[in-house]
């Protein structure tokens, strides 16, 4: 069996480019790779379009690489809790490009399956569906949608093992699962790593075979992008 642990985070980023383009899990702040983003911002890379559910927040997860203008393109869902984002969006620094969320997912998970495209109802007749190929379906009009193309995959599991198997936990199973394998190379960081065949099979959500390279976090400081608590 294949060992696809790597020491760190430094070393899992290694063909890292500027200009390249990029796929990053979690939904809002939860489940996003903490460790690669910190490692891209260290790496002081440049012009990359990143793929995420989200922008993060000004001073946390993707926020911190649109703090230094490291990225050119943010192809996402929701953006509405960076005020950083918005600002570089208005005057015309950040190009943005808004997917529906299930089309985004969907766009990473032909990815991963190998297919170039498929078809969807989200959108047509709005903007979105604007210069695609449209085609009707038992009287239903839907919108060709590429599949994705990235370089890396960075996502963030909750366990794995150093042969690339996965398991999530909570919200964190959404976006991660489907980029995996929807890249050139899938970069896994976990909370937990185990050595392999340690796992029970029935319980792991990504098989391996969708992960190059893997690595144990450190210093997880999982946010909580809005807190809401009760008054006496």
């Amino acid at each position: 069996m294949i060992n696809k642990k790597v020491d760190s985070a430094k070393v899992a980023l290694k063909g890292v480019e500027n200009g390249m383009t990029f796929m990053l899990g979690g939904f809002g702040l939860c489940g996003i790779p903490e460790n690669a983003i910190a490692q891209l911002v260290a790496l002081g890379i440049s012009d990359i379009t990143c793929i995420s559910n989200n922008a993060g927040v000004d001073d946390f997860g993707l926020g911190l690489l649109l703090q230094k203008h490291q990225i050119k393109k943010m192809i996402s869902s929701y953006v509405g809790e960076n005020d950083e984002f918005e600002r570089q969006m208005l005057s015309g620094e950040l190009e943005v490009e808004l997917t529906p969320q299930g089309t985004l997912a969907e766009k990473c998970r032909a990815a991963q399956g190998g297919f170039p495209a498929f078809y969807t109802p989200a959108g047509y007749g709005t903007e979105v569906a604007e210069g695609k190929e449209t085609r009707e379906f038992n009287g239903k009009m839907y919108v060709l949608e590429e599949a994705f193309k990235a370089d890396f995959s960075f996502v963030k599991a909750w366990k794995g093992d150093e042969a690339g198997n996965l398991i999530f936990k909570g919200t964190a199973r959404n976006f991660n699962p489907c980029m995996c394998g929807a890249s050139k190379i899938t970069v896994a960081e976990v909370e937990e790593l185990v050595p392999a065949g340690t796992l029970n099979p029935n319980e792991i959500h990504v098989p391996g075979i969708f992960v190059q390279r893997i690595f144990q976090g450190k210093n997880y400081e999982k946010r909580i992008e809005q807190r809401t608590v009760r008054t006496k």
